[in-house]
């Protein structure tokens, strides 16, 4: 009897190994090798190869003139701020992955989608595998949502949820999760590598060939990323994160992919009673909890995507104990982060070699624009004088290493979302005054130099 041959496939990025490894190769990641027995071979005339190959003849190659234009076609499910991450709506026949910690929201916000597109009178599969159809009733009720187009389905069996997607043709299919679905026939369970993509390849094709959007909640590993193989992210056409804490109210709503728009856009959710409220106004969430007269506080304005945004960056400076100073970031770049402090110490002369420097994004927002890099300053600078800031002041600009202040795009928007937030001084690069429309009741200063706008602050 021959012997039977092991396969040890990486869980992170598929790469398959005939023996053991600790560390995989490919992605460098510890204790990811899972063990597993290798497909059987197909024959030549009676496997997958073969038969796709006869029954799908290649299409011939065109030149980009022959080609015809195609405007594609989104659907807006009624969600502003799910809309707006989706690049303006969902796209006909797309795969969208969503991910996101244990119960950040991300079946209650799918299951509000699918109650909207069913009251717009479309077709709507949503096939749950963690839940039983009479639990997902029971969150439905709860939520508030329902419709005669909802269909629900609890199955983890890839061949009955094909055979009753094709039966039923809906317009959106929801899975939740991808990593409980399985491929009868597979030699491996469910959530491992050949599983999941698998079951991915199967979901694809139906919505590249049958029209209908797909929409995929994968699991987080503990570092934060989606579970699974690599090869996952790479065959959706979006892959979205949902973040925030379960014990907070707040939530977002990232795009890490999107093939038919921005990946800058965000979405801000509040978790209540109800479900998810979308919140139309970020910047006021962002700054509600601003303690106006603190120093080590200064407001910068972000562009997300086409979206400008007001945040409350904080610093604190405290003399250190030890003989290197710490330096910690959350929310803000750290290597981008000990660069401004160089900065200030070499063109501003404040001394900073001593000084422990911990710098905090309110809200829990990821910043990584150069836009940010003055009102930082500025809050170092502040909170190292025991000065604050005036409360109606916000900072845009890029400190360079020589210490110059540079200009920064879409300006008019920015200075447009001061204006709506009640912000009536502002510091900007001076570069961008030249042809600026100013609103009406702002007073914008221009500045050339880091040490020319910590001297209109302090």
């Amino acid at each position: 009897m021959p012997k039977t041959k092991l396969l040890y496939i990486c869980s992170d990025c598929g790469y398959e190994s005939a023996k053991w490894m600790g560390r995989c190769p490919s992605c460098g990641a510890w204790n990811k090798m899972e063990e597993q027995q290798p497909e059987p071979a197909s024959t030549p005339m009676t496997g997958p190869l073969r038969r796709s190959t006869v029954s799908a003849p290649s299409a011939p190659a065109k030149t980009l003139l022959q080609i015809e234009e195609a405007q594609e076609e989104r659907a807006r499910c009624g969600i502003e701020e799910f809309d707006r991450v989706l690049g303006g709506g969902i796209v006909s026949g797309s795969l969208v992955l969503i991910g996101g910690d244990p119960g950040i929201g991300k079946s209650t916000l799918l299951l509000q989608v699918s109650a909207r597109l069913a009251q717009q009178g479309a077709r709507v599969l949503y096939v749950s595998g963690e839940e039983s159809a009479r639990q997902i009733k029971m969150r439905a009720k709860r939520l508030g949502v329902g419709g005669s187009n909802l269909y629900v389905m609890s199955e983890t069996n890839m061949d009955e949820i094909e055979a009753q997607r094709a039966a039923l043709t809906p317009d959106y299919m929801i899975v939740d999760s991808i990593q409980t679905v399985y491929v009868p026939g597979k030699n491996a369970a469910p959530g491992s590598v050949s599983q999941v993509r698998e079951a991915t390849g199967i979901l694809m094709r139906a919505a590249k060939q049958g029209g209908a959007t797909i929409f995929l909640v994968g699991h987080v590993t503990k570092e934060g990323a989606l579970a699974g193989p690599r090869v996952l992210e790479h065959m959706v056409d979006a892959v979205l994160y949902f973040e925030g804490e379960r014990h907070q109210e707040y939530r977002i709503l990232r795009a890490a992919k999107n093939r038919f728009g921005s990946v800058n856009e965000i979405g801000v959710f509040r978790m209540e009673q109800t479900g998810m409220e979308q919140v139309p106004n970020p910047s006021e969430f962002l700054l509600s909890g601003r303690i106006p007269g603190a120093a080590g506080s200064a407001v910068a304005v972000s562009m997300e995507g086409t979206r400008p945004v007001l945040v409350d960056l904080q610093a604190l400076i405290a003399p250190t104990s030890f003989g290197t100073p710490r330096r910690q970031a959350l929310g803000f770049d750290y290597n981008r982060l000990a660069l401004l402090l160089a900065v200030l110490e070499k063109r501003a002369g404040l001394m900073l070699y001593n000084q422990d420097a911990y710098v905090n994004v309110a809200g829990g927002l990821e910043l990584d624009e150069p836009a940010c890099d003055l009102p930082l300053a500025a809050a170092v600078v502040s909170s190292l004088r025991n000065v604050p800031l005036p409360p109606d002041w916000a900072l845009i600009g890029e400190v360079g290493l020589t210490g110059e202040v540079r200009a920064v795009s879409m300006m008019e928007r920015r200075l447009a979302e001061c204006a709506r937030m009640g912000f009536t001084h502002l510091i900007l690069p001076k570069a961008n005054l030249r042809a600026l429309r100013v609103p009406e009741g702002v007073e914008a200063r221009g500045v050339t130099t880091l040490s020319e706008a910590l001297a209109l602050l302090f």
